[in-house]
């Protein structure tokens, strides 16, 4: 199941004021998904360094607010080709913390990249506006940085996910305190350093670990920040933007979804299972935009679970370094846990497994590529995010039931549809209640268009101009065209 090379673990540390601060008591290990072995220890900020990294990035902002856009610009480009230098260096690293494969994080380090890269030419666009106005007055609209910004990332994009908030952040004039998670650290930290080898000054970029609750409450309750974003969970979601009202700060959460994939009749049902088995079991369906319910088109619905069923039996699955391999590890304990809750809950209430269905091996958390067939819509897989490799299918009798299905739940960040049918498609894609839809293909909004959900999957949008919205605010000025 493994073959994982011996791969040198960096010390993780905190990341204050531009220098890193190693010792300080354990928060947590970092263990190997794929080996349950150790690899090395996140240490736990105390209050006092809370404070001196709140301090910090206040007098960062303080000098990043200042600096040309011309200069802020290139220091992100410097960064993003560090990024790129020292891709293979961070690839082991990022593999070994997070169960994934070789290629899957190679493809992450470019993709987060690419944000720096997006973010440092539309920086030059972050425009104003001229009111017209009347007689002797004269209106225009700035757009001004925010100030210090919160950010908490979560494990499964431990590069891509902090590289959107830093991106923005150094892209409007911000500075910004990260908390990685403390599952995937190495990666967020190897990030980090970057943009300090690219000259960012000190205080602009702080990076702290410590007891969640510890560091939400300090970090989001403090004046200091002005703004909190976290991509994760619903529920921590909710936690984070009920903290932020008591110092009256906006948020931006990009949260939970559970993506309703809509096929019609008419389509090649083997085809499009081989596009789903893709975008399902990459990253081992750990990825908030991952397809999570098939409602399929009951004349064509037999023919494409049988079909995505034969690709998840043949999908390899086993270690990230080893050779052709294409999904992973789950990335703990817990993800294993739930995926075994799922389909006891799933067949307990009369769906089929028609491919996997349990743990492969007594060593790591890998669990099989799974296809459930004839979910009934009360089944717990298809009411909560699943983050995992199950592919659970119903069969409906037509789009609008489809419709119907795939808008029922309060989440709505990505949906999928499949149809040969302009009027059907022109629909669905208007009707479908999801921040991102994607039309006769898997895919999701890199970093020059909009992304984030509706209702319980956020609020805000990152990634394209929109993001200028969160991390800005718009001043108004007027002026009276009298000497006095």
């Amino acid at each position: 199941m493994t073959d994982t090379p011996t791969i040198p673990y960096p010390r993780i540390g905190l990341l204050i004021d531009g220098e890193w601060i190693y010792d300080r008591p354990v928060l947590a290990n970092v263990e190997n998904p794929s080996t349950e072995a150790i690899l090395g220890t996140v240490p736990r900020a105390s209050a006092a360094d809370l404070d001196a990294a709140l301090q910090s990035s206040a007098r960062g902002f303080e000098v990043w607010r200042k600096t040309l856009p011309s200069a802020r610009a290139a220091l992100m480009r410097r960064a993003a080709a560090l990024v790129r230098e020292r891709a293979e260096a961070i690839a082991p690293i990022f593999v070994a913390e997070s169960g994934r494969t070789l290629t899957e994080v190679r493809n992450e380090i470019e993709r987060s990249a690419t944000f720096l890269d997006w973010d440092s030419e539309e920086l030059k666009r972050n425009y104003g506006r001229m009111i017209p106005s009347e007689g002797q007055f004269q209106q225009y609209v700035v757009r001004e940085p925010i100030g210090p910004v919160a950010a908490f990332t979560p494990w499964n994009v431990p590069m891509s996910a902090p590289s959107r908030k830093i991106s923005a952040s150094l892209a409007t004039g911000c500075s910004i305190i990260l908390k990685p998670s403390s599952e995937t650290p190495a990666t967020a930290c190897l990030f980090a350093q970057c943009f300090l080898d690219a000259g960012l000054p000190r205080g602009v970029l702080n990076v702290v670990f410590g007891e969640s609750d510890e560091v939400s409450r300090a970090l989001v309750l403090s004046p200091i920040t002005r703004l909190v974003t976290l991509t994760g969970s619903t529920h921590v979601g909710k936690h984070l933007s009920r903290l932020a009202v008591e110092t009256m700060k906006p948020v931006l959460m990009e949260l939970g979804g559970h993506a309703p994939v809509l096929i019609d009749d008419g389509i090649d049902p083997v085809g499009v299972a081989k596009l789903a088995a893709n975008w399902k079991f990459r990253m081992a369906g750990q990825f908030c935009s991952a397809a999570s319910r098939f409602l399929v088109h009951r004349n064509v619905y037999s023919a494409f679970v049988a079909a995505l069923s034969q690709e998840a039996d043949t999908w390899p699955v086993g270690d990230g370094f080893t050779p052709g391999v294409m999904m992973g590890a789950l990335a703990n304990r817990r993800r294993l846990a739930a995926m075994e809750t799922f389909v006891k809950d799933a067949t307990d209430r009369g769906a089929r497994v028609t491919a996997g269905g349990g743990r492969l091996g007594n060593r790591g958390w890998f669990f099989q590529p799974t296809v459930l067939a004839d979910v009934p819509p009360d089944a717990l897989i298809m009411t909560d995010e699943t983050f995992g490799p199950i592919a659970p299918c119903m069969a409906v009798d037509s789009m609008d039931q489809a419709l119907e299905i795939g808008n029922s739940l309060p989440m709505g960040l990505a949906g999928f549809v499949f149809t040969n049918d302009m009027a059907t498609a022109d629909h669905l894609t208007r009707e479908l209640q999801a921040g991102s839809v994607a039309m006769n293909c898997f895919t999701s909004p890199g970093a020059e268009a909009p992304f984030g959900g509706y209702r319980d999957s956020g609020i805000g949008r990152e990634g394209g101009p929109e993001m200028h919205h969160s991390y800005t605010i718009a001043k108004t000025v007027a002026e009276r065209r009298v000497r006095v």
